[in-house]
C-alpha cells in the first residue's frame, strides 16, 4: 500500500514539471520559455523572431489572431503582462523540424487598464527553419479556476 502511494506521489510531482527526454525536446521547451519572455518583456523584436510570417492563434472565442495582430497588440502597450508562464508542457516531435507542444499558460497583467489573471490550455505547432524554432500556429482554451 505504501509503495502504491509513493508511486502516485512521484507521478503527480513529475507531471507538474516539463519533462524532456531528448535534447531536441529540451530545445523546444527552451523555445517555448523564450516565446513567453518576449511577451513578458514586451519585446517586439524578439516576438517577430519567434513567430512565422503566417502565424495564427485561435482563441477560446473562435477568433483568429495573425502575427500582425499579436505584434501590434504588444507594440501598442495596451496589454501589460506581470506573469506569462508556460507549464505542464509535453513535446511531441515529428521528425527533426516539427513539434507539437501541449501545455498550460498562466497570464496575469492588465489590458486597457483592467486587471486579468487566467490560465489557458494551449497547443502550439512549432517548426524549425534555418536552425531555429518558430511558432507557426497556436490554439488556446480558457480554463476556469
Amino acid at each position: 500500500m505504501k509503495t502504491a502511494m509513493l508511486i502516485v506521489l512521484v507521478v503527480i510531482l513529475v507531471s507538474r514539471f516539463s519533462v524532456a527526454q531528448t535534447p531536441a525536446e529540451q530545445e523546444v521547451l527552451q523555445f517555448e520559455r523564450d516565446a513567453c519572455k518576449a511577451f513578458l518583456d514586451a519585446d517586439v523584436a524578439a516576438l517577430e523572431g519567434v513567430l512565422t510570417p503566417n502565424f495564427t492563434l485561435t482563441l477560446s472565442s473562435g477568433e483568429v489572431n495573425t502575427r500582425a495582430d499579436e505584434i501590434n497588440e504588444l507594440r501598442s502597450k495596451k496589454v501589460h503582462y506581470d506573469v506569462f508562464e508556460n507549464y505542464d508542457m509535453l513535446v511531441r516531435l515529428y521528425g527533426d523540424d516539427v513539434a507539437v507542444v501541449l501545455g498550460k499558460t498562466r497570464v496575469k497583467g492588465t489590458a486597457d487598464g483592467k486587471p486579468f489573471d487566467r490560465v489557458v490550455q494551449f497547443t502550439d505547432t512549432v517548426i524549425k527553419r534555418d536552425g531555429r524554432w518558430q511558432l507557426a500556429a497556436g490554439h488556446v482554451s480558457r480554463i476556469e479556476k
